[in-house]
């Protein structure tokens, strides 16, 4: 009876272990399924990027350079005669027309030589009429006999000589009007002047070759500017069929200052800089352009229509070729080799590649890898577009 018992026993207790391990077995396998549902309902659904869409637009060809802007005329004013300045007659840095006074040297002297050349004409010309009346006398009394021919040919010489000395009185007089008239400083051009170099009450000379004042023309204004010589033949290309438009942009590249219009292409490359030099005209109405300053300049050639473009940030560059992420239908990416034909203002112009309305990653791009997923970004804010790259990356169609 006993031994019935302990087996009894045994055999209970490994039943009660068996329910024990299965129960522990299912309570394991019901904590892995759980976590495994965590794990899986925290696991990010994608590579988080924003995305942009190909777009068409009319996209300018132009060409960089960089130039310096120049007044349309310059004229230093200095004094031709010598003197005493004793009135100034306009503001520095005022508007002024052709003819409008500038200086006023001490008139005096002038007018004293001016009156004095006068006078000795009227005495000369008073001399001359006696002497025409003596020669005509003499000429009447050759024949009798009462005068010699001598005497004829001498008063004729007198006369003569009265009247070369008129000839240089009048001389005089006009000299005398000029330095006169050179007393009285005018603008020359319309313009704005500059800084005055000399004040009132100093004595001026002519030899001195002293500047007063500069006026400069600003309405319009040139802007030199250079290109690499092998934009030459697209530049007189171009511009043999209409006048080119010329575009100045200050020195961050980015604020236009005026719209003018290519005038000069220079007869020879300068062989030193291997460059083509430039001019370009604006009417410069607003005055935003100022003489020695230095500015960017774009020469549009001609205009790209409905050309596919996307921002240059999605544009990356690999070992051979230039590729973009196309995002497709169920939120992966395709990675896709593109022939960019320009970058310029942060746009890149796709001339292979895309198609119009393609989406295209953004930001983000460079955790990607071809057939990656992705989720799409919509609250990052979205970056300035990327600095223009440099002349030799763009426009290479």
């Amino acid at each position: 009876m006993a031994k019935v018992r302990k087996s009894g026993i045994a055999v209970a207790i490994t039943v009660l272990l068996a329910v024990a391990a299965a129960g522990y077995f299912f309570i394991d396998q019901a904590s892995r399924d759980k976590a495994r549902a965590a794990a899986a309902s925290t696991a990010p659904p994608g590579i988080p990027v924003t995305v942009g869409i190909a777009q068409n637009k009319d996209l300018p060809v132009y060409v960089r350079g960089i130039g310096t802007v120049q007044a349309y005329k310059m004229v230093t004013i200095k004094s031709r005669v010598d003197g005493q300045i004793m009135k100034v007659a306009f503001e520095e840095g005022q508007e002024v027309k052709a003819g409008d006074p500038l200086f006023q040297i001490d008139p005096r002297p002038f007018q004293a030589a001016l009156d004095q050349a006068t006078a000795n004409k009227q005495r000369s010309e008073a001399q001359l009429t006696g002497a025409e009346a003596d020669l005509e006398r003499y000429g009447k009394l050759i024949g009798s006999g009462y005068q010699s021919r001598q005497s004829f040919d001498q008063q004729k010489a007198i006369a003569d000589a009265l009247k070369g000395a008129i000839a240089g009185d009048q001389a005089a007089i006009d000299t005398a009007k000029l330095n006169l008239g050179y007393a009285d400083i005018r603008a020359p051009i319309d313009g704005r002047t500059g800084s005055r170099q000399v004040d009132p009450g100093n004595l001026v000379q002519a030899s001195q070759n002293t500047a007063l004042v500069t006026i400069t023309q600003i309405r319009p204004i040139f802007v030199n500017f250079t290109v690499p010589q092998d934009q030459t033949d697209r530049i007189r290309t171009n511009q043999a069929s209409a006048p080119l438009e010329v575009v100045a942009y200050g020195s961050d590249d980015k604020t236009e200052l005026g719209r003018g219009k290519l005038t000069l292409i220079e007869n020879q490359i300068d062989a030193a800089t291997g460059t083509l030099r430039l001019k370009g005209t604006f009417e410069n109405t607003d005055e935003r352009l100022w003489p020695g300053e230095f500015v960017n300049v774009r020469l549009v050639l001609s205009t790209r229509k409905d050309a596919v473009t996307v921002t240059q940030r999605a544009v990356m560059q690999g070992a051979n070729d230039s590729f973009v992420y196309v995002v497709q239908a169920d939120n992966t990416v395709e990675r896709r080799t593109v022939v960019v034909a320009a970058m310029q203002e942060g746009v890149a112009v796709i001339e292979k590649g895309l198609n119009t309305g393609d989406k295209v990653v953004v930001d983000g791009q460079y955790r990607l890898t071809n057939g990656a997923r992705i989720r799409i970004d919509t609250t990052k804010p979205d970056r300035p577009p990327a600095p223009a790259p440099p002349l030799s990356a763009l426009n290479k169609d």
